[in-house]
């Protein structure tokens, strides 16, 4: 079973999108929540998640735990999200050896080019689609 930490925040939707999700295969994935503030936590906790928590300590604890962190690209870059990404959270999951799968969101002061654009929820579909098969151990 792998360790699925999903790291949110501003008001968590991407977050609650990917735990929703990735409750539907508990024989692989233990998925745990957190948000960079209480809204964001408490949307992924609509979302389903039982394990959940919130803040900087968080995310870097849970960072070093988890075989998988998912959630938006600006979790890996200290001040994105409009500055509740702390250098500590982000050094964190970025030094982490966890594998990331991130969602590039054109939004704030980050701009990815290369990517296609497409809605927030056929995002989180690939992004599920990606960590179910890294669980499985299937190749790409």
């Amino acid at each position: 079973m792998k360790k699925v930490l999903v790291v949110d925040g501003q008001g968590g939707k991407i977050g609650r999108g990917l735990v929703s999700q990735l409750l539907n295969y508990p024989e692989l994935l233990e998925v745990t929540a957190v948000g960079t503030n209480s809204m964001a936590t408490a949307n992924m906790i609509k979302g389903g998640a039982v394990r959940a928590a919130t803040g900087e300590n968080s995310i870097v604890v849970m960072a070093a735990r988890a075989d998988i962190i998912a959630g938006p690209l600006g979790i890996i870059i200290a001040d994105a999200l409009l500055g509740e990404i702390t250098p500590a959270a982000a050094c964190a999951v970025s030094s982490s050896p966890a594998v990331r799968v991130l969602i590039p969101m054109n939004k704030c002061e980050n701009i990815v080019v290369g990517v296609q654009e497409m809605p927030l929820s056929a995002m989180v579909d690939a992004a599920v689609k990606e960590i179910v098969r890294i669980a499985k151990g299937d190749t790409p």
